[in-house]
């Protein structure tokens, strides 16, 4: 059996011949250009070596397919993830009570089965909550651990191939909790969800908390005139004071390690208006603080590398040696691309971050609506086997692999920025081709954006 991670934890267990039916089904239903290559069946036993090999090539196998736009977003491929999540875990299906926690610390208790996907589930709080059906989409469910000190360090956002209730009990740790938060990057959203009582009280409670976790900065004078808002129940009024700080909107991640302005630096990363922000503390104990642009960055990955156990044959190495980090190529000045890394247990958090503001600008740029991205209805009936996104899926199924082959470099299709003379990236920091997410935003990057 294979074990499938996410996030440097075991998703589910699957065999070859299972996923053999998987790859059998998805190129009965797309056609056999559409789908990747399979690891060929063997007469004979296989040797250590090829049992090895054959275990990198699944691996592949199934990064190539969550990757791939309509693969990945398909119900025949998220709804075997979903089954092998809920055998390997050994959980029947039945009734049970799920709590749900708010930002201010509410907990919204519904009744679903343990088979019930991250949608189901969505519903059944804004059921609950009384939020209003084309409201749900601007809101996501996410799992989040919860620290000493009461605050939340986000792990990731649930995804439409697991089981909440699954996933939350399997790691039989009460630190890990469900939490529910907007979903969006564009505080012009902002509008659509205060237009309703729930949505907006939910936004406050949000806005609200962030605020008192330090996430928004505030001033003395901003935080008396909070109060006073505050006061009155002004919640509107509130926000729309709040949308003009700093950091509003922004989702901060646990202090971590980067390489950029070099290596070793520690840094307080935050993702919003489609940017990540640094907060870099040098060796000299001096911080600074800049933006890295996502229509500036070229592609990004996120590696993990599963050290090899020392101890008795069929041990794992603990969640805590799982080392996962981000690396994107960016855009320093018109003909320098420079690669920066980022070692955080939340990277695969990270990269969700950047793709779902790539795929609201290119949705926006299209001149689409993001209520429709949200939610793809029919006949009045969600339409659940062809949710997809409206770019590539970030990558979630990790990778365990240390030694990274040379980049194969992005074919430029850039119209106007001139790349001759672009000095390559240090080997260190290559990454190889297969496992990159080329940003559909930065093709259109051009002088003025320099």
């Amino acid at each position: 059996a294979y074990n499938i991670h996410v996030n440097g934890v075991l998703h589910c267990r699957v065999r070859y011949s299972q996923l053999l039916g998987l790859h059998e089904q998805l190129r009965k239903e797309y056609g056999a250009n559409v789908v990747p290559a399979f690891p060929p069946k063997k007469i004979f036993t296989l040797t250590p070596a090829e049992v090895e090999q054959r275990r990198e090539q699944l691996e592949k196998y199934m990064q190539a397919v969550r990757q791939d736009q309509t693969l990945g977003g398909s119900e025949t491929f998220n709804s075997f993830l979903r089954k092998a999540q809920q055998e390997t875990q050994q959980i029947p299906t039945e009734e049970v009570v799920l709590e749900v926690l708010l930002s201010n610390g509410q907990k919204v208790k519904v009744t679903i089965l343990t088979s019930d996907q991250t949608e189901d589930v969505l519903e059944a709080v804004a059921s609950k909550l009384d939020l209003p059906d084309d409201l749900v989409g601007y809101f996501s469910l996410f799992l989040v651990r919860e620290t000493k000190d009461g605050a939340f360090s986000f792990v990731r956002k649930l995804q439409e191939f697991e089981l909440p209730y699954v996933s939350v009990t399997s790691l039989h740790n009460p630190e890990f909790r469900i939490i529910l938060r907007k979903s969006y990057w564009d505080s012009s959203y902002d509008d659509d969800v205060m237009e309703h009582r729930v949505g907006l009280n939910l936004l406050y409670a949000q806005t609200v908390s962030d605020i008192e976790r330090g996430w928004i900065l505030v001033n003395k004078e901003q935080h008396r005139q909070l109060k006073s808002l505050q006061e009155k129940v002004s919640k509107k009024e509130f926000i729309r004071l709040a949308q003009t700080l700093k950091y509003y909107g922004y989702l901060k991640f646990d202090p971590c390690v980067t390489d950029f302005p070099e290596k070793g630096c520690h840094v307080v990363v935050s993702a919003g208006n489609n940017e990540l922000n640094f907060q870099v503390r040098l060796p000299n104990e001096q911080i600074k603080e800049g933006s890295f642009k996502v229509t500036r960055m070229r592609c990004w990955r996120v590696t993990s590398s599963v050290p090899m156990s020392n101890g008795p044959s069929g041990s794992s190495p603990s969640k805590s040696e799982v080392k996962l980090e981000l690396a994107f190529e960016y855009l320093m000045s018109k003909d320098r691309l420079q690669w920066v890394t980022i070692t955080s247990p939340q990277a695969i958090m990270l990269s969700i971050c950047l793709q779902s503001m790539v795929d609201e600008l290119m949705v926006k740029k299209s001149g689409g609506s993001i209520r429709k991205m949200f939610r793809r209805r029919m006949n009045g009936a969600l339409r659940r086997s062809d949710s997809q996104q409206a770019v590539k899926s970030p990558p979630l199924l990790d990778s365990p692999d240390a030694s990274r082959e040379p980049m194969a470099k992005l074919s430029s299709k850039l119209t106007s920025v001139s790349l001759r003379g672009i000095s390559h990236s240090s080997s260190a920091n290559d990454v190889g081709a297969n496992d990159f997410h080329g940003n559909y935003a930065f093709e259109g990057i051009g002088d003025e954006d320099l």
